[in-house]
């Protein structure tokens, strides 16, 4: 609303500013002021549409053309410098001026825009206020905001600062929630709500980062290249993501890992207490699990479907998906004879036998 007050005044201005300059020109009157007016009224469209224009550029962008400009005017002052030590025409040293001053602002604004993730000293467009160095910035993936297990870090105090969310894990987000399927969907209104969550976790700061990177393609490499840009840490619970990104030296944070590095250790020979969910894809075999979802393969235990029993395990398989138990049946032994409770015998109280 504030922009569009500001848009209105401006073209009021602008019919003002064009009668004020058409009444110097040509005189009192008006059909001159009319023309004016009008013409003043042309020239604040024309700049709206313009401002209209410039919104799908990135300030990033501009800030890197800003500087290149500069950086080239400057280059430009010293080539001539030093060609005007040169005899020559003075005609000539001002066409020389003219073309070294537009190659090389040319130059500079191509070469900063290009390079513009190496300027980390020259990026106003990161609204970060660094005042305590110890506070870290988290990068956060999509799959993380997905999963919803960060909320609960958060919460518990393990992981503070600030959760950097950038625009495109955003859109994905957005795309995901409106998505026809029914599974996709569901997981990403999942997501939306997660955010909701870690805004309101006073542990935490959530920012949305606004930046782009139109020239990067897919979402994975964008977050690379921006976790560069930023030195942060990466949330991620994509695997794949997870490889490139530490081949690329960026420090990752995989929940998934988190949470097997506090699975409870579980040692071959140990006794355990579990329910029978479903038959394991061997023969005779049951599936059981634990709290954390572990699976537990149970061998000859498919006759115990639905019932709990008592396991020894046997072996531990853990893999980079996960972790897997191996377990038998701990045999039932019958108590001794000795140990029956004393009570009358089955001869008793038929009298002698004949």
């Amino acid at each position: 609303m504030t922009i569009k007050f500001i848009r209105v005044f401006f073209l009021l201005l602008s019919m003002f500013c064009g009668y004020y300059f058409s009444s110097l020109i040509g005189g009192p009157g008006a059909q001159t002021a009319i023309f004016g007016a009008a013409a003043g009224l042309v020239a604040g469209l024309i700049l709206i549409g313009i401002e209209v224009q410039l919104k799908s550029v990135s300030l990033r962008n501009l800030s890197a053309a800003a500087f290149g400009l500069i950086f080239g005017f400057f280059m430009a002052w010293m080539v001539t410098l030093i060609i005007k030590l040169i005899p020559m025409d003075q005609m000539a040293y001002s066409v020389l001026q003219i073309v070294f001053t537009l190659i090389f602002c040319y130059l500079g604004m191509v070469i900063a825009i290009k390079g513009k993730d190496e300027f980390n000293l020259v990026i106003p467009y990161v609204r970060f206020s660094r005042e305590d160095q110890r506070e870290q910035l988290y990068l956060v993936d999509t799959s993380v905001i997905i999963d919803g297990r960060v909320s609960a870090i958060c919460e518990t105090g393990f992981l503070e600062g600030k959760l950097v969310i950038p625009r495109f894990v955003l859109h994905e987000l957005q795309q995901i929630a409106d998505s026809s399927d029914d599974n996709k969907r569901s997981r990403g209104r999942r997501g939306l709500d997660m955010l909701d969550r870690l805004k309101e976790n006073p542990r935490v700061e959530v920012v949305i980062h606004d930046e782009g990177l139109m020239d990067i393609k897919e979402v994975d490499a964008k977050l690379i290249r921006l976790a560069k840009i930023l030195d942060s840490y990466l949330l991620t619970n994509d695997f794949n993501l997870n490889k490139v990104a530490k081949l690329e030296g960026i420090r990752v944070l995989n929940i998934n890992e988190l949470a097997n590095a506090l699975r409870p250790v579980i040692l071959p020979g140990e006794v355990m207490y579990v329910h029978i969910r479903k038959e394991g894809k061997e023969r005779n075999q049951g599936v059981a699990f634990m709290d954390d979802g572990t699976m537990i393969v149970v061998d000859n235990g498919r006759r115990f479907l639905g019932r709990s029993v008592n396991v020894t395990v046997t072996s531990v398989l853990q893999t980079s998906a996960g972790r897997m138990i191996f377990a038998n049946l701990v045999e039932r032994t019958e108590p001794r004879r000795e140990e029956q409770p004393r009570g009358k015998s089955v001869q008793e109280g038929r009298g002698p036998q004949l």
